[in-house]
């Protein structure tokens, strides 16, 4: 009983720290907790929870703080990421919905989650490695010269110049791209490139054989691309008129280290823990400049077919088909998405851990539910 007590001492610990960001005296945890217990009980708990490294005690005679192990435990017993409320579901909606193709939808995306949290919000884009081919296009933009334009599932565009010594026969070249739009779509850049080798030995498409080579080669190339493509991010003022400077300086380097951040992310994303989002709390990022701060972060992406009847767009009452804008269960929505990128939300280890995992989470099921509705693929 004494150890379960003292668990919910630490659990009302973090969060008057999250509120007041001052250190936390027993007086003040049994006026505001319904512990059941005096003030020298919850004392000795407090004194317990420093020995173990829970907490700290940042002067003498001073109340007490979190440690990184402190938020650690108080974050992996949070059993459930509580949901937004319905108005801020709605407004989530309202304000992405007015986007116009998928590069302002995440730039609107990381603007939102800066202004729900109040701290620096980064969104991927998804990267061509994980993509699959929506639509292929060849172009001839002069007699040397072809343009590949390439749309995949995520509603990136991706254009490839193709040099050849002469213009091919525009019949055969039709042909080749037709069945390659018909035979391919929805498959990987990398399976794209193998069927289009295989089309490439047979003795229809031998007259531009040289034309079908660069075509494998270039989506090779894309299927090799591992980069997520650009990286919006919002809120850093935001981060700056709350902390000094000085307290900041490593964590804007750590931001501008975008491939670092982005590796971080993106593994965190893959090994989520609470209904699909990560969280890493100080030395977790293994980020020098990232010490004092948290990494919240959860993928977002395609939905498996068995389930991409439940992820359509949200309307506008809010509503869709995942776990925040309807009925679906949280588990399953992620079980049934394969991430293509990743939204997340960085701050001080005494952040407010519902509200950003629950904001990180409503926003990347947006963004899932978003690349699941074709009328909202546009070309950017």
């Amino acid at each position: 009983m004494a150890q379960s007590r003292r668990m919910l001492v630490l659990r009302a610990v973090v969060e008057d720290y999250i509120r007041s960001q001052e250190p936390v005296g027993s007086t003040t945890l049994t006026r505001d907790h319904d512990l059941g217990v005096s003030s020298a009980t919850v004392r000795n708990d407090m004194a317990a929870l420093e020995d173990e490294g829970y907490l700290i005690q940042p002067h003498t005679s001073a109340g007490r703080i979190p440690t990184e192990k402190g938020y650690r435990y108080f974050v992996d017993r949070l059993a459930t990421v509580m949901p937004l409320s319905e108005a801020q579901r709605r407004g989530i909606n309202s304000f992405l919905s007015g986007s116009v193709n998928l590069q302002d939808t995440l730039q609107r995306a990381a603007r939102l989650l800066a202004q729900i949290t109040g701290q620096v919000a980064v969104v991927a884009a998804p990267s061509l490695s994980k993509s699959t081919l929506r639509h292929v296009e060849i172009v001839p933009v002069s007699i040397t010269t072809l343009l590949a334009v390439v749309i995949t599932d995520t509603g990136r565009v991706a254009q490839h110049i193709l040099n050849i010594v002469d213009l091919p026969d525009m019949t055969t070249l039709a042909h080749l791209v037709n069945e390659i739009n018909t035979q391919c779509a929805g498959v990987s850049l990398a399976q794209t490139a193998d069927c289009v080798r295989q089309m490439e030995s047979r003795s229809e498409y031998r007259s531009i054989s040289a034309l079908t080579e660069a075509l494998a080669r270039a989506l090779d190339g894309m299927a090799d691309d591992e980069r997520a493509g650009e990286l919006y991010m919002a809120g850093t003022s935001q981060l700056a008129h709350q902390h000094t400077v000085a307290d900041l300086a490593p964590l804007f380097d750590a931001l501008e280290e975008q491939v670092v951040l982005m590796k971080l992310m993106s593994s965190l994303s893959e090994t989520t823990q609470s209904d699909g989002v990560g969280v890493a709390i100080g030395s977790e990022t293994h980020t020098p400049g990232l010490l004092h701060a948290s990494v919240v972060t959860s993928g977002y992406g395609r939905t498996s077919a068995g389930n991409a009847g439940n992820a359509g767009s949200p309307d506008a009452d809010g509503h869709g088909g995942n776990d925040d804008y309807g009925n679906v269960d949280g588990d399953q929505t992620a079980a049934t998405s394969e991430p293509v990128a990743f939204v997340g939300s960085i701050g001080p280890t005494h952040m407010d851990y519902v509200t950003t995992m629950a904001a990180v989470r409503a926003v990347a099921r947006y963004l899932t539910a978003f690349l699941a509705h074709d009328e909202h693929h546009t070309n950017d």
